[in-house]
């Protein structure tokens, strides 16, 4: 299939450009840019005069409730969701059911992932036989199968022993573990961030020394092993701040953060509105202006949608009971676009964090748009808006703490591989 991509502005991420340039595509890789190549003839043309062409979207933290949690949501749904949103590649996370931690589920995964001939699908997987934090899983096996890396989601490792001994595992084989920082005793029941506005719902909180001293442990095992450590959610302007102290010793860690952490503050929860019931939760006002200023300054190396489909009646609970979680994938674009206008940031900027930056945490060469590289592309109007409605969302996940929200940017068309998955055809 050759794809011929006319009059649209084309963003570089890496190099910072912003240029009219066509795309030529053949075989699913970028033939040329600007000019055609010599007989160079479209089967079909895109018209994006007046679009921006950027790179397809990385996303680093969606779930997608399969297997397992197909009540929720299903992979069909859910990558026609990131298609709409612009994503070409996103990273799941191994709490499924079962457990992503045997190769065969990993590879029954990714190639229901194939048929679907959607987005790209990484897959993580478990660090601990059935997410436990008690026996480490075959990693060398999983890696084989199609993980990109491993984690514990959510669930964490109680005893650091076992966490030493995973990370000296990772570090052999030169695996990245992919860790979120929270202390399982300082946050065990908490609902809220720790904090007047939790104490004045009456929630139970969640400190920000969970964050910190998970981050402490964490850093010291990686001086200890050299492993290198992948750092999911990231919450506080504390934890930033020993992010930023880590690596400027040269610790080999990244990190991200959750778009509703871009925007959203603890006070959003309202009358306790269970629709910003997330994990990690909101935080200070103190911690979002951190966040967004550890995005401009390099601290953080990525925006994740934390996509979290959950099922109506899970958020129809009172805000203790109901199910943590919202849908994301549809919304990183827009989202971070609208951050970066309010912090003044450039676009080509503010599209690398969703980018080239979360490939870079992958090792993988996507999130780029150069002659050569694979074909995968998002065709967006920047000056286009949309409501945040359920009906306007693809995910079977239609809870968001930005329902009714006005955000700019449409997805036009996504390219996967050279081919039109979303949009123009």
């Amino acid at each position: 299939m050759k794809i011929y991509i006319q009059g649209g502005t084309l963003i570089d991420p890496v190099a910072g450009s912003s240029d009219r340039q066509d795309v030529f595509i053949d075989d699913g890789k970028i033939a040329a840019l600007g000019n055609s190549p010599a007989g160079f003839a479209a089967d079909r043309t895109i018209d994006a005069k007046g679009l921006v062409i950027a790179p397809g979207l990385v996303d680093l933290s969606a779930r997608l409730r399969e297997p397992g949690y197909e009540h929720k949501a299903t992979l069909q749904s859910e990558m026609a969701a990131a298609l709409a949103g612009g994503v070409t590649s996103l990273v799941c996370p191994p709490d499924t059911d079962p457990v992503l931690d045997e190769p065969g589920l990993v590879e029954m995964l990714r190639f229901r992932a194939r048929n679907l001939n959607q987005a790209h699908v990484y897959p993580l997987g478990a660090l601990t036989v059935g997410l436990k934090g008690q026996v480490i899983t075959e990693m060398v096996a999983l890696t084989e199968s199609g993980c990109v890396g491993f984690s514990q989601a959510d669930a964490p490792i109680v005893d650091t022993k076992v966490l030493l001994r995973a990370l000296q595992y990772a570090s052999t084989y030169g695996f990245t573990a992919w860790l979120r920082p929270q202390d399982a005793s300082l946050s065990t029941g908490g609902v809220a961030a720790g904090g007047p506005v939790a104490s004045r719902l009456g929630l139970s909180g969640v400190p920000v020394s969970a964050e910190t001293i998970a981050l402490h442990t964490i850093f010291e095992l990686v001086r200890v092993t050299g492993a290198r450590v992948h750092l999911s959610h990231v919450s506080s302007a504390a934890g930033i701040a020993l992010v930023r102290e880590a690596k400027t010793e040269g610790l080999p860690v990244t990190c991200d953060v959750t778009i509703n952490h871009v925007h959203l503050i603890d006070v959003d929860i309202g009358y306790f509105d269970a629709q910003f019931r997330l994990d990690p939760p909101l935080r200070a006002q103190r911690d979002r202006e951190a966040i967004r200023a550890g995005l401009a300054d390099g601290t953080i190396d990525a925006i994740c949608s934390a996509h979290t489909p959950v099922d109506d009646d899970e958020k129809l609970l009172p805000f203790a009971e109901a199910t943590p979680g919202a849908t994301g994938l549809e919304l990183l674009l827009s989202l971070t676009l609208k951050w970066a206008d309010e912090a003044r940031l450039p676009l080509a900027k503010a599209l690398k964090l969703i980018t080239a930056a979360p490939a870079d945490v992958l090792k993988l060469p996507a999130g780029r748009i150069a002659v050569g590289a694979t074909a995968d592309l998002c065709v967006f109007d920047p000056a286009t808006h949309w409501f945040v409605e359920p009906r306007a969302l693809k995910s079977q996940g239609h809870n968001t703490p930005f329902l009714g929200y006005e955000l700019p940017a449409r997805v036009s068309a996504t390219i996967v591989a050279g081919r039109v998955a979303y949009g123009q055809r």
